[in-house]
């Protein structure tokens, strides 16, 4: 019997049926298949605890939303104090909790004029396409191949067609999509005159994180200058420091003219996403400000725990981790390279953003995460290209967990030979 007070289970399977019964059959029976059993108990800090007692170190994050890990303290501390005093607010007037995280946010966001919020990155991404609208006055939105920006109305029509045509929602017309480090198809898709945005992960984590080519990013910021289009950051995954900056653009030197953030801004505890946009996109907020209305969009109680995880960003400590974590990783993956290159073939890393090739079966990645989770440890393959393991070290991760973390991954990968094996031989 597995005892939370409110909920009660006879066992895990007992859990897992009445997943697929009354939450989400594929999703349940998916990771079951996968060989995945994990259902999350106790969390703390980079640690995972299956209901079953067993330990994991968390590498997935949930796309960054862990960059502090499970349940900081200090993050948590934060939460129970505004609990004293706040709630969700409301969206109609000014609040101490919204003004200062807006004005938190902009203060480390060089360009930006106004943080619009929301409560999660897709909702953000729609206020960044709509603001992109209003200053444009056009319609259509590039955006890349197999890129990812949410799953909600405007959102989910410049993301990969696995999730739009399930529901209706590819717009080929409107939303066009070209493919990632080709600046030729980009400038095809601009030179018309009549597209309102480019939205563009820094580094696309979905896709597998492949790295802009060297000048890349600036070369499409030019081509929207030049063709009168906004260039949207979506810095969901590859921001808040995970870059080795606050934002995956600065790390690149290219200027935004609207930019999303979302995911580890809640610090794992309390949902929170904002769209931060300039002068000329956030004219909307003069001639109509409740034009877009959020009622749990910029609740006060994620304004302080996002005020909170901006502050604890910009500490010294924290940014000489984040080089001392990505310049481990760098390090120990060549030369777990140089030990297992018959199936770990590659890697693209900026800062703690990392995605690992597996690139000798078109879904190696997904055995490999298999692998790791038998040793002890999480980690995610990438949806849309699954040879790439997504790897995704958090910023306060110490020396001994990274060291234990290499260790695993070391003993992981006979395992995950024969998984691959089994794979070739069933096929």
């Amino acid at each position: 019997m597995y005892d939370y007070g409110l909920f009660k289970f006879e066992s895990k399977q007992d859990l897992f049926d009445k997943a697929i019964r009354f939450w989400n059959p594929d999703k349940t029976k998916f990771w079951q298949k996968a060989g995945i059993d994990l259902v999350i108990d106790r969390r703390e800090g980079y640690f995972l605890y299956d209901m079953s007692g067993r330990r994991l170190i968390d590498l997935h994050l949930n796309g960054g939303t862990y960059n502090f890990g499970h349940r900081h303290p200090e993050l948590v501390e934060t939460l129970k104090g505004a609990l004293d005093y706040f709630d969700i607010g409301n969206h109609w007037f000014p609040s101490v909790a919204r003004a200062a995280l807006a004005e938190s946010l902009i203060s480390v966001s060089p360009g930006m004029k106004y943080a619009v919020f929301a409560p999660g990155g897709a909702e953000a991404v729609d206020i960044a396409i709509k603001s992109a609208r209003y200053a444009t006055k056009r319609r259509k939105i590039v955006s890349i191949i197999k890129g990812y920006h949410g799953h909600s109305g405007l959102a989910v029509a410049t993301g990969d067609e696995r999730f739009t045509k399930i529901f209706l929602a590819d717009q080929p017309e409107t939303f066009i999509q070209v493919p990632f480090n080709d600046i030729d198809a980009m400038e095809r898709a601009l030179r018309g005159n009549d597209v309102a945005a480019l939205i563009m992960e820094t580094i696309p984590a979905t896709y597998g994180f492949p790295l802009p080519k060297e000048g890349y990013l600036n070369a499409c910021k030019a081509l929207c200058e030049k063709y009168g289009a906004m260039y949207i950051a979506d810095e969901v995954q590859t921001g808040l420091m995970r870059s080795g900056r606050m934002w995956g653009w600065q790390a690149y030197g290219v200027q935004p003219d609207i930019m999303v953030t979302a995911k580890g801004l809640s610090g794992g505890l309390y949902p929170i996403s904002a769209a931060l946009v300039n002068e000329k996109a956030g004219g909307w907020l003069h001639e109509d400000g409740a034009a877009h209305i959020s009622t749990s969009g910029g609740a006060e109680l994620g304004c302080v725990v996002g005020h909170k995880v901006i502050e604890m960003l910009q500490r010294p400590e924290l940014v000489a981790n984040v080089q001392t974590v990505t310049d481990f990783m760098a390090e120990s993956m060549q030369e777990m390279i140089s030990r297992h290159g018959d199936i770990f073939t590659g890697v693209r890393q900026k800062g703690v953003i990392l995605g690992l090739e597996f690139s000798n079966h078109p879904e190696g990645a997904v055995f490999v995460s298999r692998a790791l989770y038998e040793h002890g440890v999480w980690a995610i393959f990438s949806s849309l290209d699954k040879r790439v393991l997504q790897w995704k070290p958090g910023v306060l991760l110490t020396r001994e967990t990274c060291e234990d973390i290499l260790d695993r991954f070391d003993a992981a990968m006979p395992r995950a030979r024969e998984l691959l094996h089994q794979a070739r031989k069933a096929a």
